[in-house]
């Protein structure tokens, strides 16, 4: 299951399974599952750990050195989840020392061609990211987000959960769960009520969520005065502890 021209390191560990095409490289410290497919041309650097049916196509560069002229070559980390599709091109870098000394994707997540994901960035699961999408640093994406292609997040910005970045989007504040988001600099646009649907939110649950941003966007209320409204509402809307858990965890502001 691996080709003759495939350059691997004694060092890595492979399951017996995995497929690892003609000309990648797989180096020191690499941990690969059982299941995974890597294409030609691929090179896997370490210390990185990928998870098991996974699918990385051709030319990709994972778990190389972080893009950061602080790094000094410590053994910082990536891990790679289970089930991932990561198209050509794609760069994903580990963490640094600055940061949280490693770089994570989850589960289940649908990555298009030319996407970076920088040092230090937290990806949840069941995300989709279009061609040309790009992480920087320490950036935060939680579960099911969707993400336009050629869009962008800025250093150190969360994404919240099933929250839907448009086509070009510049993120520079952190975007609350649920919110769609176009324009640069990045503006709120309503919530991602089809994605909620194709997820079986229910028609009150999404009513809910509506309100909730209308609370946090339309009513002019400072942010701390809109939590207060939510976590009143909160113990009858369980659909709002995200949307809740997302501001709460806002560094950088909010997008308005």
């Amino acid at each position: 299951m691996i080709h003759a021209t495939a350059i691997i390191s004694p060092q890595a560990r492979i399951a017996d399974d995995v497929t690892i095409g003609p000309y990648s490289i797989i180096g020191d410290d690499v941990e690969i599952g059982k299941g995974t497919r890597i294409d030609s041309h691929v090179v896997v650097n370490g210390p990185t750990v990928i998870g098991e049916d996974n699918h990385i196509y051709q030319f990709a560069s994972i778990g190389d050195d972080p893009q950061d002229k602080k790094y000094a070559d410590e053994p910082t980390r990536l891990i790679i989840g289970d089930r991932n599709t990561i198209r050509e091109f794609c760069t994903f870098s580990r963490g640094t020392v600055q940061g949280d000394y490693e770089t994570t994707m989850g589960d289940d997540n649908w990555i298009m061609a030319y996407v970076h994901v920088a040092h230090d960035c937290h990806i949840g699961s069941k995300t989709i990211m279009a061609n040309n999408t790009t992480l920087a640093g320490h950036v935060h994406v939680g579960d099911w987000v969707i993400m336009g292609g050629f869009s962008g997040a800025h250093q150190f910005c969360r994404i919240g959960p099933h929250a839907f970045i448009g086509m070009y989007a510049g993120i520079n504040r952190d975007v609350p769960a649920y919110t769609m988001v176009s324009g640069t600099p990045g503006a709120p646009r309503g919530i991602n009520s089809e994605g909620l649907k194709r997820r079986e939110f229910d028609t009150q649950q999404i009513r809910n969520i509506k309100d909730a941003y209308r609370v946090i966007y339309r009513q002019g209320l400072k942010l701390d005065d809109a939590v207060q409204e939510l976590e009143r509402r909160a113990p009858d809307q369980p659909e709002l502890r995200i949307l809740l858990d997302s501001l709460r965890a806002s560094e950088r502001g909010i997008v308005r």
